[in-house]
């Protein structure tokens, strides 16, 4: 909750405690002194911090508690006739009223609040920039264009020099929301809030001097996901010498928007359907992931012309190549797992991702790091030790044993394909009281996620230093050639890490 928002709540739970003073002369001054000073409250929040819809009836309580001491003060009132039955009637459904609303009001304020994003662990600050990228070998498959071929919005995040002046919001435009909302089903206007937060991020700062180039790191977001929700993880390894590069993968995210202001939202959710069967699923999965993993294969060559100086940016010059690597969550782990088979890229992680294109191409030879939430890891545990699902077990699941079957012989070709990058160097993980979206930042935008089970019963904040201590040991490992500590087993500071050490 932000300073004047708190001041504004607590200056109207006063003015409710004031309402119950019997004395008439000192409630009224009471009321008059606390309702001009909330009004001033009021005005500097509306002015300095924006209005949220969720405190509309703190804005029209204090308004009326002040208009009200006004007329009490300075106009005579003319005289009511009422019984005294009436007016305590009267009397205890207004006061009732306010404190339904100043708890609905707190519940709000709570539910969905103006967070601020940890800050990152590294000594360099982050600047952030944003690139348009249209690639003239591809055409668009899963909507329109206006040039028809496919088009990609990537934000960046460096190391930059000591800046001053405002961090770069969190969402840029505050438009995309809706979109966010609506994918979760929920009213357009329930992620406003999230305009007010603000990143760690300098809008087109230069790139620091202290070292001459910097690792590369593609990061892939889940399926109807978005870049922004990546945010802490890019900023925590920026402000670690690296440059990360965060692409939206156009039509599979909630909302991607373009310079000249077209929004795409999701339709990849399309290619599935409850009435497809498994090999279809299976199918529609892969044709999604190869466009995916060919999004960071032209990222990629976007980014070699951005050194080349063919693209204009602060980065020229600043990218080291020879050492690349890719992460991503969900489907976007599957499509770092994927897109590792490129030469150019050295290392990757996954963050609960199941792979996809499995038959299509020989294991991966090269490190590569899996990091699991419990229950992810729990269905591979089940394939493991061939265990097999209950009749009420599929009822309840709304599933059937031969679409399992086939889940089942996927998932071991799965574990096959994690052991050969074990054997290269990688490591297999989980992490106790994780669900799925604590790997992003939704995390952080609401407990409700929390309270549904959206996200786990560990805390957003450990659980984003877990996953970004891990991420980054792993990664200086192989493209800085120092750290490592973390890859070598079990740590007395992250006891919710547990090490798969067996996979058969």
């Amino acid at each position: 909750m932000r300073i004047f928002e708190m001041l504004l709540f607590f200056s109207s739970a006063c003015l409710l405690a004031l309402l119950f003073i019997t004395n008439q002369r000192i409630r009224r001054s009471a009321l008059l002194l606390t309702s001009g000073a909330s009004s001033i409250f009021l005005v500097i929040h509306l002015l300095v911090e924006g209005y949220r819809v969720q405190l509309l009836f703190l804005y029209g309580f204090t308004i009326l508690i002040l208009s009200l001491s006004l007329i009490d003060v300075f106009i005579t009132p003319k005289v009511v006739r009422t019984t005294s039955r009436i007016r305590r009637v009267r009397r205890v459904l207004g006061r009732l009223f306010i404190v339904i609303g100043l708890i609905a009001t707190g519940c709000f304020l709570y539910v969905f609040p103006v967070f601020n994003f940890p800050a990152p662990t590294g000594e360099l600050k982050v600047g952030t920039q944003v690139f348009h990228f249209i690639d003239p070998s591809r055409g668009e498959t899963f909507g329109k264009t206006e040039t028809g071929k496919r088009e990609l919005m990537v934000q960046v995040w460096y190391p930059t020099q000591a800046s001053t002046g405002k961090y770069a919001p969190f969402i840029p435009d505050p438009e995309i929301l809706r979109y966010m909302a609506e994918n979760y089903g929920l009213p357009g206007f329930t992620f406003q809030h999230l305009k007010y937060v603000s990143s760690h991020a300098y809008s087109g700062a230069k790139v620091s001097s202290v070292q001459t180039s910097y690792p590369l790191i593609l990061a892939n977001p889940g399926n109807g996901s978005s870049r922004f929700l990546h945010t802490s993880q890019a900023e925590n390894l920026a402000s670690h010498g690296y440059i990360v590069a965060v692409i939206d993968h156009t039509y599979n995210t909630f909302a991607t928007e373009f310079p000249d202001g077209r929004i795409t939202t999701s339709t990849t959710n399309d290619l599935f359907s409850p009435d497809h069967d498994y090999r279809t699923e299976r199918g529609n999965r892969d044709k999604l992931g190869k466009v995916l993993t060919g999004d960071v294969a032209f990222t990629l060559d976007q980014f070699e012309l951005i050194q080349s100086g063919q693209i204009p940016s602060h980065l020229k010059g600043k990218i080291d190549l020879g050492h690349v690597g890719v992460f991503g969550h969900s489907i976007g782990g599957a499509t770092a797992y994927d897109a590792s088979y490129d030469p150019r890229i050295a290392v990757g992680i996954d963050f609960d991702g199941g792979l996809y294109r499995l038959r299509d191409r020989e294991g991966l030879r090269k490190p590569f790091l899996f990091i699991n939430t419990e229950s992810y890891f729990e269905k591979l545990k089940m394939v493991m030790d061939n265990r097999v699902y209950t009749d009420a077990e599929l009822k309840r699941m709304g599933s059937t044993r031969e679409w399992e079957d086939q889940v089942t012989e996927d998932k071991k070709l799965e574990l096959e394909r994690m052991r050969e990058t074990v054997d290269e160097g990688g490591q297999v993980l989980y992490i106790e009281n994780t669900e799925h979206l604590n790997f992003t930042d939704v995390q952080f935008i609401s407990p409700i996620f929390k309270m549904l089970g959206i996200t786990g019963q560990i805390a957003p904040e450990r659980a984003n230093s877990v996953i970004n201590a891990y991420m980054l040991d792993f990664f200086d490992m192989y493209l800085k050639n120092q750290g490592g500590i973390l890859m070598k087993g079990p740590d007395s500071r992250f006891p919710e890490v547990k090490f798969v050490t067996s996979l058969l």
